[in-house]
């Protein structure tokens, strides 16, 4: 029997909230995760579609309300051996970010893989990247 493959993208409970209360405000939330400088290696929240993914993005995952947290291919060879917590903390982040303005700001968390739950991920193949159609789709 196989392990089962475990999430690439989480968050805490608290980050959660904040989406929820966004999404309220918002609509269809989206997050971008770069490997910029500063603010740019923190996660960016979005409303859909604002921000364009392309075939150098990885989608690791959802998170509440079916929110898509993508991550540049870059950024994700480094951390593919990881899981991605999203979390939420006091303090400014960017003025590009939608929680910026509340005064609070995602951060990451990380932690790395068992081997069991790598080898489950390397078996289920690799993540969706930006310029392929989502499971399902015709065309």
């Amino acid at each position: 029997m196989s392990a089962p493959v475990p999430p690439r993208i989480l968050a805490t409970p608290e980050a959660e909230a904040w989406i929820e209360r966004l999404r309220a405000r918002h609509g269809d939330l989206m997050f971008h995760q770069s490997g910029g400088c500063c603010d740019g290696s923190a996660p960016m929240c979005f409303p859909a579609g604002e921000f364009r993914v392309g075939g150098q993005d990885v989608l690791l995952g959802t998170l509440t309300g079916d929110t898509p947290v993508w991550i540049g291919a870059a950024q994700f060879e480094y951390w593919r051996h990881t899981q991605v917590t999203i979390d939420i903390v006091p303090g400014r982040g960017s003025g590009m970010s939608l929680e910026a303005p509340e005064g609070v700001r995602f951060i990451i968390r990380s932690r790395v893989f068992s081997d069991a739950e790598a080898e489950a991920l390397a078996a289920a193949g690799e993540p969706r990247r930006g310029d392929a159609p989502p499971t399902g789709a015709s065309g």
